[in-house]
């Protein structure tokens, strides 16, 4: 009888770091013991619908799983009703796989060995969706093999496809050791943790009950890094999630695993969108990751703009909520009223107008990632028939004229490049006697441009509109502006409270990064934005900035 293959890594095993090397690693024994380390009760549980759902959600029909294993993502996608192809390269795995298929259901699976670097030349077709799944992208140790691959996962993608690709939170690893939560791996046969970690290999060791252990040599990728090789490969869009939960990649407790969603749809520049260059710019800032974790975090949840704070340490989000209810209370509003909230963010006063005052609201906002968050919490809280949620920008309105009884903006406009063409389409689309209310970060009436730079330069824009330029440019539109107390010419000036709100800002910034907020958002990010946030409480105090509350009727 032979004698079964045994692992081989040399006389220095921390030294074996070859994309090739995967293939002989995955020894028989090994493979019959890795569905014990999988359990596939304990990872179906853990993973729920994840994949499925979000397969669905995108119309998917065929799938090419290129790290099928022995099968388990494979078997669950058939058995999900999708056309399934499972590719590796270990003949051990496939072999194990196409047995485990017919356990599990009576599957035939469509197998194929395959090396990524060379996918098309062994795998035939274009698919709806690529899946890489089981941290199995780590065994590429070379950046040329991961771009090579990437590239060729790309290729195989219809047009509109997507692919997911999973690996370990290796930021963890590297920079605070191993703190897995078991998660994801569920079995409970075998103890997992890595034999040696440096910044080119994490080493895992796999220890079974029985006393046999097995090694796996892999290159430990960071999940910036490996976003960029995504997006360098000709990825436009791509979406993180931590442990099958895109809110686990934002809670305190970091995640063990990170999924990326990547779009192969091309995306239109701003000239076929009808973007202007600045809303653009504004649209790709907010789509961003960092940008998403970041405000969705620190800056207050629901509400992503300045507050009106009673004390220098009230929470931001009741701050920010303040505002809404100063702002609503001005209105007068009724179940039979239409509001339409440009700039809408997360939607979080959308969902106070819906519940507290029963109006209709439509949010127009030009950022896709910010308006699904928005769409799941309507859900969530019963409020999908009073909210509708448009992609688009306040610049190009798509309602029609005379069809909203008020229009509702918090700190937007400053991100337009034409500010007088967004009066003029709120003109258009209100009601006459309709009302508009909005707030937005301004440079103060005389102020000297030119101190302004470096905040024009954080936001990418020429000029920022002014108390002055808006009352002007309203009045000549045929508004009125309201009165009430402390309301000067439909402006009610709140200097202090940006001055106040930056400032907090920048507190929870620094507070969060001590409980892991740089495991989430990347240190440019972070670095970036605390220098900004310090520019605009410096021109506040120095009177160069203002923000408040205009109120005018149609």
């Amino acid at each position: 009888m032979t004698a079964r293959p045994a692992q081989e890594f040399g006389d220095n095993p921390v030294e074996v770091r070859d994309t090739g090397h995967y293939t002989e690693e995955y020894v028989p024994t090994f493979v019959e013991k890795w569905d014990a380390l999988i359990d596939w009760e304990g990872r179906a549980k853990s993973e729920g619908n994840f994949f499925i759902d979000l397969l669905r959600q995108r119309g998917v029909r065929s799938v090419l799983d290129v790290a099928t294993g022995t099968g388990f993502h494979s078997v669950r996608l058939l058995e999900a009703g999708f056309e399934t192809v499972s590719a590796d390269g270990s003949a051990e795995m496939l072999s194990q796989a196409f047995e485990n298929g017919s356990k599990h259901g009576g599957h035939i699976l469509r197998v194929v060995q395959a090396d990524w670097r060379w996918l098309n030349r062994d795998v035939h077709g274009e698919y709806d969706a690529i899946v890489c799944l089981g941290n199995s992208f780590t065994h590429l140790f070379s950046e040329r093999d991961r771009r090579k691959a990437l590239a060729e996962f790309y290729a195989m993608l219809k047009h509109d496809g997507i692919l997911i690709l999973d690996q370990r939170n290796y930021d963890l690893m590297l920079d605070e050791g191993y703190k897995s939560k078991h998660n994801v791996y569920a079995g409970q046969d075998v103890d997992v943790a890595p034999a040696h970690v440096d910044e080119g290999l994490c080493r895992m060791r796999y220890r079974f009950s029985d006393g046999q252990e097995y090694f796996l040599n892999m290159f430990p990728l960071r999940k910036d890094y490996t976003r960029k090789l995504m997006s360098d490969v000709g990825f436009q869009h791509i979406d993180t999630y931590g442990d099958f939960d895109q809110s686990d990649a934002e809670a305190g407790e970091a995640p063990d695993f990170f999924i990326h969603v990547a779009e192969k749809e091309y995306r239109a520049d701003e000239e076929e969108t009808g973007y202007s260059a600045s809303v653009s710019t504004a649209r790709d800032y907010y789509n961003s990751h960092d940008a998403d974790t970041f405000y969705h975090s620190v800056w207050g949840g629901e509400d992503i703009h300045v507050g009106l704070y009673e004390s220098d340490s009230e929470p931001i989000a009741d701050a920010s909520r303040r505002t809404v209810e100063r702002m609503a209370g001005r209105l007068g509003l009724g179940k039979d009223d239409v509001v339409l909230d440009l700039g809408a963010g997360y939607g979080g006063s959308a969902r106070y107008l819906a519940e507290t005052h029963g109006c209709t609201v439509r949010c127009l906002n030009l950022s896709e990632v910010e308006n699904q968050r928005n769409r799941e919490m309507n859900s969530i809280r019963g409020l999908t028939d009073k909210i509708e949620v448009v992609d688009g920008s306040f610049e190009e309105i798509p309602y029609e004229d005379d069809s909203v009884d008020v229009v509702w903006s918090q700190d937007a406009f400053l991100h337009s490049g034409n500010r007088l063409r967004v009066l003029e389409e709120i003109a258009r689309v209100l009601k006459p006697g309709g009302q508009l209310v909005f707030t937005d970060p301004m440079a103060a009436d005389g102020a000297d441009v030119s101190e302004l730079q470096p905040i024009l330069d954080r936001i990418h824009l020429d000029d920022m509109g002014s108390p002055g330029f808006y009352q002007k440019e309203l009045k000549r539109l045929g508004f009125t502006a309201q009165g009430g107390k402390g309301v000067k010419n439909g402006f009610e000036d709140h200097r202090q409270q940006l001055i106040n709100h930056y400032g907090r800002v920048l507190q929870e910034t620094e507070a969060q990064e001590g409980r892991g907020l740089e495991r989430k958002v990347s240190n440019e990010y972070l670095t970036n934005m605390k220098k900004g946030l310090n520019h605009w409480v410096d021109g506040g105090k120095a009177g160069r900035l203002t923000w408040g509350i205009f109120h005018f009727k149609r």
